[in-house]
């Protein structure tokens, strides 16, 4: 009986990459972002004051806190993003940022169709909340064109 030898041709061992998987999973992400994008709020439109005022220099993040024409309240506490804001939520964020931080600016841009009232119920919030110095933000009066 003679042994039958099978030579079996060895296959040569592929090193590429399957990059299939990491394009699917980066469509992925590009459906997620282009539908997420839309959705995110990145500010609110504020038609604020004209004044000849100087602008303000300061070397920290200030603390700014937006009110819309419709009354809304949004704040930016330093490098976070801003959010919509409540008068009790307003006081104890600005409380509990102004204790860490005593001498970050405190800044309050309000549109210039909003009532004086309502400005002034939020400086006297940020009273309450510790805060010493309040600015309050405009815009430089536009040249006239000739």
């Amino acid at each position: 009986m003679a042994l039958a030898t099978k030579h079996r041709k060895r296959r040569k061992l592929k090193a590429d990459i399957n990059v299939v998987p990491y394009i699917d999973v980066m469509l992925v992400l590009l459906i997620i972002f282009m539908v997420t994008a839309p959705l995110l709020n990145l500010g609110v439109d504020i038609d604020l004051p004209e004044s000849r005022a100087k602008a303000l220099v300061t070397d920290a993040d200030p603390i700014l806190i937006s009110i819309g024409s419709d009354g809304t309240m949004y704040l930016t506490l330093g490098k976070e993003g801003r959010e919509q804001i409540d008068n009790e939520t307003l006081v104890k964020k600005v409380s509990a940022f102004v204790r860490q931080n005593p001498k970050a600016p405190v800044v309050v841009g309000a549109d210039a169709s909003l009532d004086y009232g309502s400005v002034i119920r939020v400086m006297g919030e940020l009273q309450q909340a510790g805060v010493p110095k309040v600015s309050l933000m405009s815009q430089p009066i536009a040249e006239k064109k000739r």
